[in-house]
């Protein structure tokens, strides 16, 4: 067999304040974040793509506030949730979804009404969502947001320090230097080429380097 059978693991990420690197591209988020005490209104809206920092950041949060996580796709309960701080994730992922939408509209309602303080993540911002249920467009319209910005440089290099971290791989200072003008600024390549790289090391016995690295960048530029 020329190959070794590589199963894909879950990396263990960490995600405490301590794992959470601030640069120019997320310190007003994380700021903002951090400031819970004197959100408008007891809430606010975290933006930015997938793989941005924003579960890292919300859950830093959920254990500052002592809240509770839950998927805006999962509140079949709004009563039960607006008891305490929360989080609600990936609001987006409910639009045009008219029975989440209108659950959505009655737990933010619950947790004004008990002066609850509210974090909503979502990849994208209230203003470019089309709700099919006016009174929740309104709501979200009309709440703070936090807008986690594209990656800069310093952001780059931690995020990819980080992931090869959370895989239990420590990469050399040359690697780094080489990846570093080659990966796209992208958060989901950053993710992608961590795991490409992890997968491909395990599967054709080869160490993680260069030479590895140069074969994964050339198949993300390709895609």
């Amino acid at each position: 067999m020329s190959e070794q059978l590589a199963f894909t693991l879950p990396a263990k990420e960490a995600l405490g304040r301590e794992d959470y690197f601030v640069a120019d591209a997320n310190a007003l988020a994380v700021a903002a974040v951090e400031d819970w005490a004197n959100w408008p209104l007891n809430k606010l809206i975290l933006v930015g793509p997938s793989g941005a920092g924003k579960t890292h950041l919300a859950m830093v949060w959920a254990q500052d506030a002592g809240a509770r996580v839950v998927s805006a796709r999962d509140l079949a309960d709004p009563v039960d949730l607006a008891q305490g701080p929360l989080v609600v994730e990936d609001l987006h992922r409910i639009v045009g979804v008219r029975d989440s939408e209108v659950q959505a509209f009655h737990l933010h309602n619950l947790m004004q009404e008990g002066a609850h303080p509210l974090l909503v993540t979502t990849a994208t911002a209230p203003a470019r969502m089309d709700f099919a249920l006016p009174d929740l467009q309104s709501r979200m319209s009309g709440t703070s947001v936090a807008k986690l910005e594209a990656l800069d440089d310093m952001l780059l290099m931690a995020l990819v320090m980080k992931m090869f971290s959370d895989r239990q791989i420590a990469i050399k200072p040359d690697l780094l230097n080489y990846v570093m003008p080659r990966l796209p600024r992208s958060f989901e390549a950053v993710r992608g080429f961590v795991e490409a790289m992890d997968v491909r090391a395990l599967a054709e016995k080869r160490p993680i380097g260069k030479g590895l690295a140069r074969d994964v960048l050339a198949e993300i530029s390709c895609d």
